[in-house]
């Protein structure tokens, strides 16, 4: 079941909402357990006035429980739901009352807890609740055999073929120890109580239950490595055997082996496309960047020049007009003053021509590191691209040969000598 939750008051808002028929097509009022009224109004108005006690605001702790569609659980599977999460949180024999919403031919539970420890007067603490909840929703998922919402599962424990394609490329530089693969093992084997339920928790990380050569039980990864069941579950094999039964109803391990190579052989092929056409959204982004970024330039540079052309008629104007004319001007030269003011005016210019080019230089020098940072990301972006789409045709590659009905002598040797050190194939994956 999805569970969402949380802390609130507006004790008689609540009842009134969760009674409400406005959105429903049924509302049932199941249980109200822990309150002196038996009317679900009057029992959240003592809540209220409990409540105002402390110094507590969010006295409420008010959970939905939505079990996925096409489920159908039972009234007594909600009941065991609510008490696995009040287990869970702390809440164990606190009030509560549960109501029934029925809409659109689907079924879901609100449970309310009353935060408020009467004896002592004040609120429980309910600390990362959401994490608890999602744990406890997990483990529902799996006693009932439901499949596992995208949320709920952990990326590294997820089975490959729902991956997405940045999904993928983490779990290939990252990859599972030996600790976490031993955990995952020990929570499928101790969530499970037969051989279709096992293979379910496998199958949701990515395993596929498979018969050994010595008709024991072993799991196939989606890399082809083999584990053994008892070994990595920490259990005895003829525990194992009593479990799970006989093994002639699982695959041998070459077939898994196939079986997977063929499945995830596609789905690589369909992120080389995805990867592909990504690669191709990239450039045409970044080709309108530097096609923009250039325009962008060239309007910088013609506003600059526009600019220092009208400030350089300007000054050249000013020092035209310091030049004497007429009687005063032949007096100037006669004297030498007009030679001295021409000499201040020749500076001068050569001086604003300098400070010109300084100008356009650094404006150049400043759309050069623009353009260097965009080419670099430019750069980056392909090296990036051709990388992911190297690995994941070395990837097909790999699941082709998998998929092979007879493995070359060389490969067999391989995976013998493999085994004898204590490790399954070497399909170029980090662990």
């Amino acid at each position: 079941m999805i569970l969402k939750a949380k802390e609130r008051g507006g004790g008689a808002q609540l009842a009134r909402y969760l009674l409400s028929m406005r959105e429903n097509d049924h509302v049932e009022l199941h249980e109200v357990r822990g309150f002196v009224s038996d009317d679900l109004l009057d029992a959240f108005r003592e809540l209220d006035a409990i409540a105002a006690g402390t110094r507590c605001k969010n006295y409420m702790f008010s959970a939905s429980l939505n079990p996925p569609g096409g489920a159908d659980p039972t009234v007594e599977d909600f009941g065991k739901a609510a008490d696995a999460v009040e287990r869970k949180l702390g809440l164990e024999n606190q009030p509560r009352a549960i109501v029934f919403h029925e809409k659109d031919g689907r079924r879901h539970a609100h449970v309310v807890w009353s935060r408020i420890d009467a004896e002592r007067m004040r609120a429980i603490n309910i600390s990362h609740y959401k994490l608890r909840l999602r744990d406890v929703s997990r483990e529902l998922f799996r006693e009932h055999g439901w499949e596992m919402p995208k949320g709920l599962l952990d990326w590294r424990e997820r089975d490959p073929l729902r991956y997405t394609l940045q999904e993928w490329q983490q779990a290939r530089r990252v990859g599972l120890n030996p600790k976490q693969i031993k955990t995952l093992f020990k929570e499928c084997w101790e969530h499970s109580d037969s051989a279709s339920a096992f293979a379910q928790a496998l199958k949701e990380r990515g395993f596929t239950l498979a018969r050994g050569d010595r008709r024991g039980f072993v799991a196939v990864d989606y890399r082809g490595e083999v584990y053994s069941v008892a070994r990595q579950a920490g259990v005895k094999t003829k525990d194992v055997a009593e479990r799970l039964g006989d093994p002639e109803n699982v695959p041998l391990v070459d077939e898994a082996r196939q079986a997977i190579a063929a499945r995830m052989s596609e789905r690589l092929k369909g992120f080389v496309r995805q990867s592909e056409l990504e690669a191709a959204r990239g450039q045409k982004a970044l080709e309108f960047e530097r096609s923009e970024m250039a325009g962008r330039h060239r309007q910088e540079r013609q506003m600059l020049h526009d600019a220092l052309e009208k400030r350089w008629i300007a000054e050249t104007n000013a020092r035209a007009a310091r030049l004497p004319r007429g009687f005063s001007g032949v007096w100037k030269r006669i004297t030498g003053g007009y030679a001295k003011i021409r000499e201040q005016n020749e500076r001068e210019a050569w001086n604003a021509l300098l400070r010109d080019r300084a100008e356009r230089d650094k404006l150049v020098a400043s759309q050069l590191d623009e353009r260097r940072d965009l080419q670099r990301h430019i750069r980056e972006q392909r090296e990036r691209q051709q990388a992911d789409l190297l690995l994941l045709r070395e990837d097909i590659a790999r699941y082709q040969e998998m998929n092979l009905p007879e493995r070359s002598s060389p490969h067999r040797e391989k995976e013998r000598e493999g085994r004898k050190r204590g490790r399954g194939p070497d399909f170029g994956f980090e662990r």
